[in-house]
């Protein structure tokens, strides 16, 4: 398996991209919570199937996906979903450009239709967030035709070989809606579970070595308790977010940690008891501190 991916690996990094697109090369650093999960999805990129990353938010998908990039040495397009993508988000748009006193009309390139012709990778963000009526045009770069018939313009554009499709869902949020069938069966799919207390613990000390032992033990003791809560329906899943938890401890090596959590983590949740809830979980680890004063809660 791991010559496997290794070749595919030496052959995507000989690509020569232009100073622009390498700019699009993204950073590594995920941490699989599997010891196989990596692998696998690896496996899947170089098998040229497109990826479908489920899990709760913050869990480490965006990273996983930039990841995959920093490790072909490939750039990475991205589409932010909402329910204003069109297929001019996508594809491109015309627009009227003056050259040297003449006008014309000249098309410009989207994430997806660079992504196909240059051989970066596609990453589409809370795909479900999308229209349902937005991503059928993307059905047959999705399939094993790989290619696209721009309706913009009418050209019929082949994927370049190292094309490669990720993709990132929330189930469940608000704003959401189930995938098309026909779209999900389009993908692997693979779901992206949080890290363990361990893992998350190694992390943390790899990432902020100035951070005294004695301070991330704390953060790692709320982010426990955190996660309980949210798998008790008490809290939303951003409260558990990987991502907050590690803006919360780079913050607190200039703030007090309570008012790192507070703008890191609570303030995120739009709920007032949730808010509430989440620094109460903080008084148990971090003792209320007349220098910190009081949280607006």
């Amino acid at each position: 398996m791991k010559e496997f991916i290794e070749k595919e690996q030496e052959r995507r990094t000989q690509t020569v991209y232009t100073q622009e697109d390498q700019r699009l090369i993204q950073e590594g650093g995920y941490v699989s919570p599997t010891p196989y999960l990596w692998d696998d999805i690896l496996i899947a990129v170089t098998l040229k199937k497109p990826v479908l990353l489920k899990g709760p938010s913050g869990s480490g998908k965006t990273k996983l996906a930039q990841s995959v990039s920093h490790y072909f040495h490939q750039p990475m397009q991205s589409v932010n979903c909402s329910v204003d993508l069109d297929a001019e988000s996508l594809l491109g748009f015309k627009t009227i450009v003056t050259k040297e006193g003449q006008t014309h009309i000249e098309f410009v390139e989207g994430p997806v239709v660079q992504a196909m012709k240059k051989g970066h990778i596609l990453y589409i963000d809370e795909i479900n967030m999308a229209k349902p009526e937005t991503l059928p045009i993307l059905h047959s770069v999705l399939d094993h035709r790989r290619m696209l018939t721009n309706p913009l313009t009418g050209e019929v554009i082949q994927a370049h070989d190292n094309f490669s499709v990720i993709a990132a869902i929330n189930e469940g949020y608000v704003g959401t809606s189930p995938m098309n069938e026909a779209l999900k069966n389009r993908f692997v799919s693979f779901s992206i579970p949080y890290l363990s207390d361990k893992q998350l613990n190694s992390l943390l000390v790899s990432t902020y070595p100035e951070v005294e032992t004695q301070k991330l033990q704390a953060f790692l003791s709320i982010h426990g308790d955190l996660k309980k809560q949210v798998m008790n329906g008490l809290l939303s899943d951003e409260a558990a977010s990987v991502r907050s938890l590690l803006d919360a401890v780079q913050l607190s090596v200039h703030i007090p940690e309570k008012r790192a959590i507070q703008y890191a983590i609570a303030e995120k949740l739009e709920d007032s008891m949730e808010q509430k809830l989440v620094m109460e979980l903080v008084d148990t680890w971090i003792p209320p501190s007349l220098e910190e004063g009081s949280h607006p809660w």
